[in-house]
């Protein structure tokens, strides 16, 4: 989930199967056929043997006979066209955000929610506790450290025959008191690697699948920063999020023949995370310009608020823990829930008015959605060419 807080404290504080759907014909009158009058027939008493049993009751009319049932063409009734449940990818879905979210979702009845996350009791655990009912997610192993994980969520997933209608890249790692960086199972460090390179595997593995869809709206939605961006208050507070050359990222983020940040410069946990966040936000827009025209699928990036109470701030310092949701309640007026937050991620997912593609979404302090500013290098049409380029060949696509 996008780091809401650290942003606006300064860091010398260092505070199925395919869904069914609704109406199937086993719900409807005879296959989905309404009669609007009695069966009539003339009966030949020579050529035919029929016993017939009227129904006061109901106006039934039932007959036995040797003659042959008339062709019935199926139809929805009254004629509407039926649409089975939505599917929808949520990574992190466990805690915080990406909880709220499936919540949302699977309350509405119109969405079965895989619950892609690293810890599979911990997400059952948290699905019964939130109250969604099992008929409505599935929890499938995902660890986004490790690319041999995501290869092996995407065979996992293809093998359970169910559609993917839209991806939410949601989970993220934060830590922001950090002096020595920690790496992914394949090297890379751990903020990066996990929120920019594992979703970026995972989003141009799953593009096949989403593609192959035929749910009305398809979206991939990735979950942005307001710290990754520069042309705001929050993002203007030190560390800022800063790319650079990207030589960090070319020499592979590990800290032994290359730094372990992007922009080559030292480690600092906070500006790890702020750095991935603008690497979401650059690789959906690139996605947009590579794939929407072609395919019709949504992509779009968020920021649902500043969710001051999220577990994504665990790793923080306790006085920071205590402090920021007050000061976001009382003094900035920008705290928003995790209930809200996963309202709004889930409008974003289903919402017919939200289908815009390429947009990054906010939301006011009236809770509606406008389509917001990316700052200069959150934007960057040649920088989001390049860390895709340098992306791909890091992950294996290339």
């Amino acid at each position: 989930m996008a780091l809401q807080a650290a942003a606006l404290v300064p860091s010398a504080f260092t505070i199925p199967k395919e869904g069914k759907s609704s109406a199937s014909f086993k719900d409807s009158s005879l296959f989905g056929v309404s009669f609007s009058e009695h069966v009539k027939a003339d009966f030949n008493s020579s050529a035919l043997r029929c016993k017939r049993e009227y129904n006061q009751r109901n106006g039934a009319v039932r007959a036995q006979t040797t003659a042959s049932a008339p062709s019935v063409t199926r139809a929805s009734p009254e004629g509407k066209k039926t649409l089975r449940k939505g599917s929808v990818i949520v990574t992190g879905a466990s805690s915080g955000l990406g909880l709220a979210t499936a919540k949302a979702l699977a309350e509405t009845g119109k969405w079965h929610v895989i619950m892609a996350c690293r810890d599979f009791l911990k997400a059952e655990r948290a699905a019964k506790s939130a109250g969604i009912t099992k008929e409505n997610y599935t929890i499938m192993h995902l660890d986004l450290a490790s690319l041999d994980s995501v290869r092996q969520f995407v065979d996992n997933f293809r093998r359970s025959g169910q559609p993917l209608d839209v991806l939410v890249c949601n989970a993220a790692v934060y830590l922001p008191t950090a002096k020595e960086p920690t790496f992914t199972a394949e090297g890379f460090e751990l903020s990066v690697g996990t929120n920019h390179l594992g979703h970026f595997l995972l989003s141009r593995l799953l593009l096949e699948d989403l593609n192959k869809s035929d749910y009305p709206s398809r979206r991939h939605i990735i979950v942005g920063s307001i710290t990754g961006n520069t042309n705001t208050l929050a993002g203007n507070v030190p560390p800022k999020a800063n790319l650079g050359d990207l030589r960090g990222l070319a020499g592979g983020l590990n800290g032994l023949n290359s730094s372990a940040m992007i922009d080559g410069g030292d480690f600092d946990g906070a500006k790890a995370y702020k750095d991935s966040k603008v690497c979401n936000m650059l690789t959906m827009q690139e996605f947009h310009r590579r794939y929407h025209e072609d395919t019709g699928i949504t992509f779009a990036s968020l920021y649902p608020g500043c969710i001051a109470t999220t577990g994504l701030f665990r790793e923080h310092i306790p006085l920071f823990r205590l402090l920021f949701p007050p000061f976001q309640k009382y003094i900035t007026k920008g705290f928003v829930s995790e209930e809200e937050a996963g309202k709004r991620l889930a409008q974003v997912v289903s919402e017919p008015s939200l289908t815009k593609s390429g947009v990054y979404w906010s939301w006011n302090k009236d809770s509606a959605s406008f389509e917001n500013q990316l700052s200069q290098e959150a934007s960057d049409v040649e920088k989001a060419r390049k860390v895709w380029d340098v992306s791909e060949k890091l992950v294996g696509l290339a």
